[in-house]
């Protein structure tokens, strides 16, 4: 399988995640799949424990996150890449009072940037979608419930952002994600 990813491919899932955000609320197969499909599995986790079944649901969406990235990029290549821009980062710095050599440093470094994102984003076309329903369904199931407060002072999105960020870094290092 070519890991290498394409910017159409990405687009395309980024421009459906666009429409089904959009017509959410005015095409209701696509909302009353998606409720029928989350309110008895994630909606009976956080009836059960707000707190502890949102943990659980932030938990398990990083750890597929996590695992897709893994496996849906080149790891590999990846890691060379980022090599590579340490060791320009580390040439720029040298070379800070060479204006001539330092904008040829920079187009080198600039030139990763559209190669890392092609590789890096790749898992965006298993988990865009995805994401974006799961986040309309959270504003749906969290607005029906009042819009209740994590720890009495955060919004859903806010504790579910604290808590990918702390999940994510752990799964990142077990699983030694680029």
């Amino acid at each position: 399988m070519n890991k290498e990813g394409s910017f159409k491919p990405i687009i395309f899932v980024m421009l459906a995640s666009l429409a089904i955000a959009f017509f959410w609320e005015t095409t209701s197969w696509i909302k009353d799949s998606v409720h029928a499909v989350l309110d008895p599995s994630a909606g009976a986790l956080l009836n059960w424990n707000l707190v502890f079944g949102m943990i659980l649901i932030v938990l398990l969406i990083t750890l597929i996150t996590t695992l897709v990235q893994k496996y849906a990029t080149d790891q590999k290549t990846l890691k060379e890449m980022k090599k590579e821009q340490k060791i320009l980062q580390a040439e720029i710095k040298k070379y800070k009072e060479h204006p001539e050599k330092l904008m040829e440093l920079q187009k080198k470094q600039f030139a990763f940037v559209p190669k890392t994102m092609k590789l890096s984003m790749r898992a965006i076309m298993f988990t865009g979608i995805p994401f974006v329903l799961f986040f309309r369904w959270f504003g749906d199931f969290f607005t029906t419930l009042g819009d209740p407060k994590f720890f009495g002072c955060m919004s859903w999105f806010v504790f579910y952002i604290l808590f990918s960020i702390i999940f994510s870094s752990i799964f990142r290092k077990i699983f030694k994600v680029v």
